[in-house]
C-alpha cells in the first residue's frame, strides 16, 4: 500500500488543480478528443494537475466503461505531464472499490473519492466506505468532503480517525465553512494535504494553509486561476485582492446548484468548447441565461492584465 511520506508523488500535489469538464458531442456521445485537447489548454496555462469525472466532470450522467474511456484518453494525452486523479462517485462501496481498481489499471496518478451517492451515510458508516476503498488501491486519495451537495459530512475527528489509513493522504474541503481549514490543523496538523474545494473562499482558505485548490471555473479561466493562485503563494496579498474581486461574481457561479451548467457556458464564451451537458441538466434559458451571460462577459471584458501583474 502506498503511504503518504516526502518521496510518495502525491506529496507534489499543490496548486491548481481544474475539476474537468466531460465534452459531449451534440447528440450528447462523449467527445473524447476535445475533452483531452481542452486538458491541454489548461496544461499550456500552467495548471499543477487535473481531476477528471468530479461532479463538474458529470461524473453520475456517464456509464462505467464511458469513465473508463475518458480516464485512457487523459491519461494518454497528459503523458505523465501533470497528476491524472479521478472521481470515485458510486452508488455503492463495493463499486467504488471496483471503480478504484480499474482506473489504476487504466494509469491514473491518483483518486478523488466521494463518500456512496444517494444514500445519507451516518459516520460509521462513511468512514468504513473510505476504509473499504483505501484498501482496494494502491493510488493516493484526496477525501472529498462536500456536505453542502451530497448530504455527509466528513468532521475532522472523522478524518483523524481515518489517518491511520496511508494512502488517504489529501482532503478537499467544500463545506462551505472556511473554518474547518483551521480546525483540520488543529485536529489533525499536516497528515492531510488541504485542498480548497469552494471557488469563492479560495483567497480564504490559501490563507488559513489550503495547499491546492480544486476549481471549476478555470475551465474557463485557466491563466486567471493560475494567476491568482501565484500571486498568492508569493504573499503578494494586494494584487491577489484585486484579481480575486475581479473573479468573484464568476467564482461565486461554482456554488450553484447549476454549476456544471454555468461553467460550461464560461467555457463556451471564452472559446473553449461546447456548453452542452447531459439531460437532464438543459441548456439556460431565459432570464437565468442572461443573467449568467453578463456575469460571464463582464469578466472576460475586465480580465485582468496577467504579464503587467507578473512584472
Amino acid at each position: 500500500m502506498s503511504d503518504s511520506s516526502p518521496s510518495h508523488p502525491s506529496a507534489a500535489w499543490h496548486g491548481v488543480f481544474p475539476a474537468a469538464i466531460t465534452h459531449f458531442r451534440d447528440d450528447q456521445s462523449l467527445d473524447l478528443e476535445a475533452t483531452a485537447a481542452h486538458v491541454d489548454t489548461m496544461i499550456a496555462a500552467g495548471i499543477h494537475g487535473i481531476i477528471m469525472l468530479g461532479t463538474v466532470g458529470e461524473n453520475c450522467s456517464l456509464e462505467y466503461h464511458e469513465k473508463l474511456d475518458v480516464l485512457r484518453a487523459t491519461v494518454e494525452r497528459v503523458a505523465g505531464r501533470i497528476p491524472v486523479l479521478t472521481g470515485v462517485a458510486e452508488y455503492t462501496t463495493a463499486l467504488a472499490c471496483r471503480f478504484a481498481a480499474d482506473a489504476e489499471k487504466i494509469g491514473v496518478d491518483g483518486l478523488m473519492v466521494l463518500p456512496a451517492m444517494v444514500y445519507k451515510s451516518d459516520p460509521r458508516e462513511t468512514v468504513t466506505h473510505f476504509r473499504a476503498v483505501a484498501n482496494a488501491t494502491g493510488l493516493p486519495i484526496m477525501c472529498y468532503n462536500n456536505p453542502v451537495s451530497y448530504g455527509v459530512d466528513i468532521t475532522p475527528g472523522m478524518f483523524a480517525e481515518l489517518s491511520d489509513e496511508p494512502n488517504l493522504v489529501a482532503i478537499k474541503e467544500s463545506s462551505e465553512d472556511v473554518r474547518r481549514i483551521t480546525d483540520l490543523k488543529n485536529e489533525v496538523g499536516d497528515r492531510y494535504l488541504l485542498f480548497c474545494g469552494v471557488d469563492d473562499l479560495v483567497l480564504e482558505s490559501i490563507v488559513l494553509g489550503a495547499q491546492g485548490w480544486v476549481s471549476g471555473l478555470v475551465n474557463a479561466f485557466p491563466a486567471e486561476n493560475r494567476l491568482l493562485w501565484d500571486l498568492a503563494a508569493e504573499d503578494r496579498y494586494e494584487e491577489a485582492r484585486e484579481v480575486y474581486r475581479w473573479y468573484t461574481p464568476l467564482l461565486h457561479l461554482d456554488t450553484h446548484v447549476k454549476l456544471v451548467q454555468y461553467i460550461k457556458l464560461a467555457v463556451a464564451e471564452c472559446g473553449y468548447g461546447s456548453e452542452l451537458t447531459r439531460a437532464p441538466r438543459l441548456a439556460l434559458a431565459g432570464e437565468e441565461r442572461e443573467k449568467v451571460l453578463a456575469i460571464i462577459r463582464k469578466g472576460i471584458a475586465t480580465r485582468p492584465q496577467i504579464p503587467a501583474l507578473l512584472s
